[in-house]
């Protein structure tokens, strides 16, 4: 044993509260430091006021909105391993003097590809060749050509901007637009008149009070006929009715969304078969290895809070996402 050194009993050390766990995350680098306490949706109310610091692995989970409020302690630090945090914010949380920070800067730019993906195959119809493949069909098409093509890019976090990065280097003239202008974001002002110019809009909004349902009706008449709209950021910021008959009218000429109201989407919605849609289950940020990246940000978050350090990715619980972002 190093000389000089007394290890803290287990009951001494701060308890971190881990939200789901299927697959846990590797957190070895607490060992010895920490006591790591597992909770589900039905267990985190009664959990909670024994928690110095909550980690909502489980980033679907809507359970801390519900089990937040009510009688004893809270924990001091809450970290969601998602970028959104609408999920967890309930009035009681966003009031408290908690500390909630989120996973930015994992997801950037495998969701810029995962973006610039869909982008190349809905202009080059790599799905209807699939199709035609399946039916052993030589069907010769033109396809679209996306350099020099517009894009709007609605969110001007980091997410967006590196979107917007992507797509430049596909020879797309992109505007990245943000609830604030500033030097290379256009503010909300500007809205309209860059939407009824892009060839293809992007959704990378956090989900607020004032972004939910802002692609309505009103929205999509905006846009050209030839244009086509990707939603990557939240579910509900959709009104997925409005676009169905977008597409159904033609209205646009096509979409993708990675992100719905109500996930799983039910066998049932009229989403899977809507023409011109693409319906993915919420994977643009997921690559191989992300998991661990989300443990190994917390891990350091984790050093920097027990040594009393700022912590980075802090969300301004009011507006609902990392100021700046």
């Amino acid at each position: 044993m190093q000389k000089g050194f007394i290890p803290m009993s287990e009951a001494a050390l701060p308890t971190l509260l881990v939200l789901g766990a299927e697959p846990p995350p590797r957190l070895g680098g607490l060992t010895g430091r920490v006591r790591i306490q597992f909770a589900d949706a039905t267990t985190l109310a009664a959990q909670l006021p024994s928690a110095d610091v909550l980690l909502v692995w489980d980033f679907a989970s809507h359970a801390v909105r519900s089990a937040w409020p009510g009688d004893g302690p809270r924990p001091r630090w809450v970290h969601t391993a998602s970028a959104g945090v609408d999920h967890l914010l309930s009035p009681e949380l966003a009031a408290s003097d908690t500390v909630v920070t989120n996973a930015r800067g994992i997801f950037d730019q495998p969701i810029a590809e995962y973006v610039a993906g869909l982008v190349l195959a809905m202009a080059k119809d790599l799905p209807g060749t699939w199709r035609l493949q399946g039916h052993h069909e030589w069907r010769h098409r033109e396809t679209q050509r996306v350099a020099r093509n517009h894009a709007c890019v609605i969110g001007a976090g980091p997410i967006g901007l590196a979107i917007a990065r992507t797509l430049e280097a596909l020879g797309i003239t992109t505007a990245v637009v943000g609830r604030t202008p500033r030097p290379g974001v256009r503010g909300a002002d500007d809205l309209g008149p860059l939407v009824a110019a892009a060839d293809w809009v992007i959704s990378a909004a956090p989900l607020t009070d004032a972004t939910r349902g802002m692609f309505d009706a009103r929205f999509f008449g905006l846009m050209r006929p030839s244009a086509r709209f990707v939603n990557i950021g939240r579910g509900p910021l959709v009104v997925e009715a409005d676009l169905v008959e977008a597409l159904e009218k033609r209205w646009i000429a096509g979409a993708a969304l990675d992100v719905f109201e109500e996930e799983p989407l039910p066998p049932g919605s009229p989403l899977w078969d809507t023409p011109g849609l693409l319906v993915s289950p919420h994977m643009s940020g997921d690559t191989i290895g992300w998991r661990d990246d989300l443990a190994t940000q917390f891990v350091e978050m984790y050093e920097r809070w027990e040594a009393g350090e700022p912590l980075p990715n802090v969300v301004d619980k009011e507006r609902g996402y990392v100021r700046g972002a």
